[in-house]
C-alpha cells in the first residue's frame, strides 16, 4: 500500500447555496484528492477581515491523500475554479474556499503555500470545527494543541454549530 499523507482542510463559502456548495466540494475532494476520513459539523460563522458580507458556512476535514502538499494545493485551486470561485478582493465574498491547515507534521513557508496555515491560531471559525475532530493535534510551530489554541484565541466572532 502506498504511503498516504494526512492533511486537515477547512472548507467554506458565503455566496449562493452555501450548503450545496460545501457538499459539492466534499464530493470533488473525494474524487480528485483522496479519502475524507473525518468531517466536523458545519458551522455558520461571521465573516473575518472584511465583515461587510454574508455569514459563511465552514467545515473542517481530515483527508488522506497520495499527493504532496504542492500538488494537493493545485488540485484544491482547480476544484475552487470548477465550483465557480473568482478571486477578486482579499477576504471578500466567495462561493468556496479550500484551505490546507496542516499537512502531516510538515512546515512549508513558500510564497504560494504556507503550512501550517499562518493565521489559523487567530481565527475562531477555523479552530472550532478543527477542535471538534482533532482537539489534541499539536501545531508543529506553536507546540500547542488545537484545543489549547482555541482556549487562548482572542477572536470572539460568532461561530455557531448547525
Amino acid at each position: 500500500m502506498e504511503n498516504l499523507n494526512k492533511t486537515y482542510l477547512l472548507i467554506g463559502g458565503n455566496v449562493g447555496d452555501k450548503l450545496s456548495c460545501l457538499e459539492q466540494a466534499v464530493t470533488l475532494l473525494q474524487k480528485q484528492c483522496g479519502n475524507i476520513i473525518a468531517r466536523s459539523s458545519i458551522y455558520e460563522t461571521a465573516p473575518w477581515g472584511n465583515t461587510d458580507q454574508a455569514s459563511f458556512l465552514n467545515q473542517a476535514l481530515e483527508l488522506y491523500t497520495k499527493y504532496d502538499a504542492n500538488s494537493l494545493m493545485t488540485r484544491l485551486l482547480s476544484i475552487e475554479e470548477e465550483l465557480g470561485r473568482v478571486r477578486q478582493e482579499r477576504n471578500g465574498p466567495r462561493v468556496i474556499d479550500l484551505d490546507i491547515l496542516f499537512f502531516n507534521n510538515e512546515i512549508h513557508t513558500a510564497a504560494k503555500l504556507t503550512i501550517p496555515h499562518k493565521e489559523l491560531q487567530n481565527r475562531r471559525f477555523v479552530l472550532e470545527p478543527l477542535s471538534e475532530i482533532v482537539p489534541l493535534l499539536i501545531h508543529p510551530v506553536l507546540n500547542k494543541s488545537i484545543q489549547q489554541l482555541l482556549e487562548e484565541c482572542t477572536d470572539h466572532s460568532s461561530v455557531k454549530k448547525l
